[in-house]
């Protein structure tokens, strides 16, 4: 398979894509040499389930994987020491919708906020499958405290604007105060800056002029992603409808208003039955990142 890394910021500009059926990005030309590290990761003991932090799914007993319907999924492999993921210190924001790994991983990623379901509360501190939080400040708002039980599991919590607007359309004054405003705000929330931004769908994440805001204003890169989860099934930009080690996969906090009568817990597991039908395992996205 060939390698995969970072897009170019001066790449050519994602497709927009409707909010629940995200649109594509082109997968990126190889410019770093992948990781290969295999051995599995070992869990950090915990004295509750409600202590133990997320990262190791292969530490949640048979009985909570069945207690959702699902099978438990393969144990993710160690964090690469040497991050295949390097972000610089200056210039240009990268913007990659994939990770450079031969490893059979993939990483989960979860947008906007408009759902609050505690049962997810539940299901993510049962099963401690990694994922990250792309936060809108202006949807979490009401309730910031519901996404502190998720931080608290090691799931890291980075930016996805404060109003959800497509930013290609916003002069350069308003794409900054989007970006920063909500940096701003989820990092006084949070206790700790987002790493990353997310442009709501997709739009002008190429674009100089987002890719100046991104950088003033505290994140290090802009993260795309290669499936999107609908209700039922993944949306996928491959051609033959399969997963690829590194794919960051997008989903949503949504309810049963967006998703057709179902949960957000049962679109969740869903998602994770169609990465265990494939093979793969789960990652935190953040540890095959170098913050340099």
């Amino acid at each position: 398979m060939p390698k995969r890394s970072l897009s170019c910021v001066l790449g050519a500009a994602a497709l927009l894509a409707t909010l629940t059926a995200c649109g594509s990005t082109p997968r990126s030309a190889a410019q770093a040499p992948p990781a290969r590290t295999t051995a599995p990761a070992s869990g950090a003991p915990a004295t509750t389930a409600a202590a133990a932090p997320a990262g190791d799914p292969a530490a949640a007993p048979a009985a909570a994987w069945a207690k959702w319907g699902l099978k438990p999924l393969p144990a993710a492999p160690a964090a690469p020491a040497d991050k295949p993921v390097k972000l610089p210190a200056t210039g240009p924001v990268p913007v990659f919708s994939e990770v450079p790994t031969t490893d059979k991983v993939v990483f989960i990623t979860i947008d906007d906020g408009a759902e609050k379901d505690p049962k997810f509360v539940e299901m993510a501190t049962d099963l401690k499958v990694p994922f990250s939080m792309f936060l809108t400040r202006n949807i979490v708002r009401s309730d910031y405290g519901y996404f502190k039980p998720l931080q608290a599991l090691g799931n890291r919590i980075h930016n996805h604007s404060t109003d959800h607007p497509a930013m290609s359309g916003l002069s350069a004054d308003r794409q900054k105060a989007e970006v920063c405003d909500a940096q701003s705000a989820l990092t006084e929330q949070y206790g700790t800056a987002p790493l990353l931004f997310r442009p709501p769908y997709g739009d002008g994440a190429h674009s100089p002029g987002l890719n100046s805001a991104v950088r003033q204003c505290g994140p290090r890169a802009v993260v795309l992603w290669r499936e999107s989860m609908q209700i039922h099934d993944m949306q996928y930009q491959s051609a033959d409808k399969k997963l690829r080690p590194g794919d960051i996969i997008l989903a949503h906090f949504r309810g049963p208003k967006d998703l057709k009568g179902e949960t957000m817990t049962k679109m969740f597991g869903e998602l994770l039955a169609r990465i265990q039908e494939q093979g793969f395992s789960v990652g935190r996205l953040e540890d095959y990142i170098a913050a340099g």
